[in-house]
């Protein structure tokens, strides 16, 4: 696994990659202190898909294919957990 160098592509990539970072860790506020299971749900699957976008630009930035095959594996587990969790909640009644 090298980086591509010398392309200023590259520099563009770890700018978005460090841009979307900064949106998970953002986005871990609502993960704790959501009001509500419902804001937790969403922020957890907003979590997951932006590390997905992560791990998708770092393969671009790497030249790494194989990490593509985990950005999808990632984004298979967080669609099963997002179903997971919300089946839990409606078996709960937390559903208004």
């Amino acid at each position: 696994m090298t980086l591509v160098s010398g392309e200023p592509l590259v520099d563009v990539v770890f700018g978005a990659t460090a841009a979307f970072v900064v949106v998970a860790l953002l986005t871990l506020y609502r993960v704790v202190r959501g009001p509500t299971m419902h804001d937790r749900v969403v922020a957890v699957n907003a979590v997951g898909t932006t590390t997905v976008l992560i791990i998708a630009l770092l393969a671009v930035a790497f030249d790494a294919p194989a990490f593509l095959d985990i950005a999808i594996v990632y984004a298979l587990l967080n669609f099963l957990m997002s179903i997971a969790i919300s089946k839990f909640t409606v078996e709960r009644g937390g559903v208004l």
